[in-house]
C-alpha cells in the first residue's frame, strides 16, 4: 500500500454540484460551465496547468481532476492511464508479475443527472419530483440536464412573476374585446355576427333573416333599413309605413277635390265637369251642345261653367216695342219716351268665380258716328258694389272693367249706358246695354 501511495502521487477529484434554492447550474472545481449547453464540461487540466507533475511523473487527466504516475515503472502499469492517450510506460522485463491491488473510479453524473438501476446517468425530470423552484404562478417544464420556468398560455413572464396579458391592447378582436384573467372573449356589435375563428365579425342581413319591416327593406352594413311604397312615409319608429295623406301637401293637386285613398289619391270634379286626362283638371260640360237640358222650346238654352241656364225671351216693357228678339226701343214721337233711353239691348255672358282684377270683361261702342256728336259712356244701374267701372278707350267706345274679385254663384245685371251729345243740333240722347253676368261657382 505505501508503493501504491507512492505512485499515486497525485490524485484530484472534482464533482458538479446543485445549489439548493437555485435552478440555475453551479460548477466545482475540475469543471467549467458550457453557456451555450447550460452544462458542467470537464477541465483538462494537463492542458491548462504548465507543469502540472513533476520529475518522472505523467499527467493523465481524469473527469473532474488529473493523475500524476511514474514515467517508467518497470513492474506496474497504470490503470489510470486514458486508454487513448498515447503516452504508455515502458514494458515490464519478463518475470513474475507482482499481484497488486486493483483500484476502481466511482462513477459520477453531471449536475441534473442520476444513476438509473443500470448504473447509467439518466436526466432527473424536477417537475415530477417537485424539486424544482418555479413560482406558484408559473408552470415547470423538464428538459435534459434541467428545467425551465414557464407561463400557460394568455400569461407572459416579468420578473419571476406570470402577469397577464390585456390581447385587447393588441387588437386580437376585430370589434368588441373583453379580457379576462389569462384568455380574451371577442364579441361584436349590433347588426353583426361572430364568425368561426371567434375573433372576426360578419353583417348580418336582417332582411331575410327576420325582415323587420313592413313593407321593403335594404340591408346596410352592421344595419337595415326600411323604405316604405310609393304613397306611404316611415313612421317615427323607422319600421312602420303609414299611408300619406298627399291631399294635405298642396291645394294645388287637384283642380277641384282632392280625396285621399290608401297609398295614393286621385281628384274628383263637381257636377257640371268632367275630369280631364290629366287625372287634376275639370273641363266644363256644355249641356246645351250636348242637349242634356231641360229647358223648354220657348227657352233659350245658356251655358255657363258646371250648369247651365234656360233664359226666357226678350219681352219689351211699354212705351218700348220690341225691334228684334234682343232689342226694345222706344219711339221719339211717344210722349212716354222723352226721358228713356231711345234702345235697350240685351245682352248675356258668363264669368267664372274669383277672376283676377283688374279684368276687361265687357266692351260698348257706337253704331253711328253723327257729325259734331261726342259719347259718354256711364254704368247707370246695378254697380252697387263698385266691382265694376266704364273706361273709354276711343271717342265711339268704352270698355268695361272689373276692379274686385266677384265670388260666384252668383247673377249681376249691369245697365250699361252711352249717351250721344250733339252741340250744333243741341242733342242728347241715350242707348242702353242690359248686361246680365253668370258668375259660376268655381274658379274653372
Amino acid at each position: 500500500m505505501q508503493g501504491l501511495k507512492r505512485i499515486l502521487t497525485a490524485f484530484t477529484l472534482a464533482v458538479c454540484l446543485s445549489s439548493p434554492g437555485k435552478a440555475q447550474q453551479q460548477c466545482t472545481n475540475g469543471f467549467d460551465l458550457d453557456r451555450a449547453s447550460g452544462q458542467c464540461i470537464d477541465i483538462d487540466e494537463c492542458r491548462t496547468i504548465p507543469e502540472a507533475c513533476r520529475g518522472d511523473m505523467v499527467c493523465v487527466n481524469q473527469n473532474g481532476g488529473y493523475l500524476c504516475v511514474p514515467r517508467t515503472n518497470p513492474v506496474y502499469r497504470s490503470p489510470y492511464l486514458n486508454p487513448y492517450s498515447n503516452i504508455y510506460p515502458p514494458v515490464p522485463a519478463p518475470g513474475p508479475v507482482p499481484n497488486y491491488p486493483t483500484v476502481t473510479r466511482p462513477l459520477i453524473c453531471r449536475f441534473g443527472y442520476q444513476l438509473d438501476e443500470n448504473n447509467q446517468c439518466a436526466d432527473v425530470d424536477e417537475c415530477a419530483s417537485d424539486s424544482h423552484q418555479c413560482n406558484p404562478t408559473q408552470i415547470c417544464i423538464n428538459t435534459e440536464g434541467g428545467y425551465t420556468c414557464s407561463c400557460t398560455e394568455g400569461y407572459w413572464l416579468l420578473e419571476g412573476q406570470c402577469l397577464d396579458i390585456d390581447e385587447c391592447r393588441y387588437g386580437y378582436c376585430q370589434q368588441l374585446c373583453a379580457n379576462v384573467p389569462g384568455s380574451y372573449s371577442c364579441t361584436c356589435n349590433p347588426g353583426f355576427t361572430l364568425n368561426d375563428d371567434g375573433r372576426s365579425c360578419q353583417d348580418v342581413n336582417e332582411c331575410t333573416s327576420e325582415n323587420p319591416c313592413t313593407q321593403t327593406c335594404v340591408n346596410t352594413y352592421g344595419s337595415f333599413l326600411c323604405r316604405c311604397e310609393p304613397g306611404y312615409e316611415l313612421e317615427a319608429d323607422g319600421v312602420n309605413c303609414s299611408d300619406m295623406d298627399e291631399c294635405s301637401f298642396s291645394e294645388f293637386l287637384c283642380q277641384h277635390e282632392c280625396v285621399n285613398g290608401p297609398g295614393s289619391y286621385y281628384c274628383i270634379c263637381p257636377s257640371g265637369y268632367n275630369l280631364l286626362d290629366d287625372s287634376r283638371s275639370c273641363q266644363d260640360i256644355n249641356e246645351c251642345e250636348t242637349r242634356n237640358f231641360t229647358c223648354t222650346p220657348q227657352q233659350t238654352c245658356f251655358n255657363i261653367p258646371g250648369e247651365y241656364k234656360c233664359l226666357d225671351p226678350v219681352r219689351c216693357e211699354d212705351p218700348y216695342i220690341q225691334i228684334n228678339e234682343n232689342r226694345c226701343m222706344c219711339p221719339a214721337e211717344n210722349p212716354g219716351c222723352r226721358d228713356q233711353p231711345f234702345t235697350v239691348l240685351y245682352r248675356v255672358m258668363d264669368m267664372v268665380s274669383g277672376r283676377s282684377v283688374p279684368s276687361d270683361i265687357f266692351q260698348m261702342q257706337a253704331t253711328t258716328r253723327y257729325p259734331g256728336a261726342y259719347y259718354i259712356f256711364q254704368i247707370k244701374s246695378g254697380n252697387e258694389g263698385r266691382e265694376f267701372y266704364m273706361r273709354q278707350t276711343g271717342p265711339i267706345s268704352a270698355t268695361l272693367v272689373m276692379t274686385r274679385p266677384v265670388k260666384g254663384p252668383r247673377t249681376i245685371q249691369l245697365d250699361l249706358e252711352m249717351i250721344t251729345v250733339n252741340t250744333v243740333i243741341n242733342f242728347r240722347g241715350s242707348s242702353v246695354i242690359r248686361l246680365t253676368i253668370y258668375v259660376s261657382q268655381y274658379s274653372f
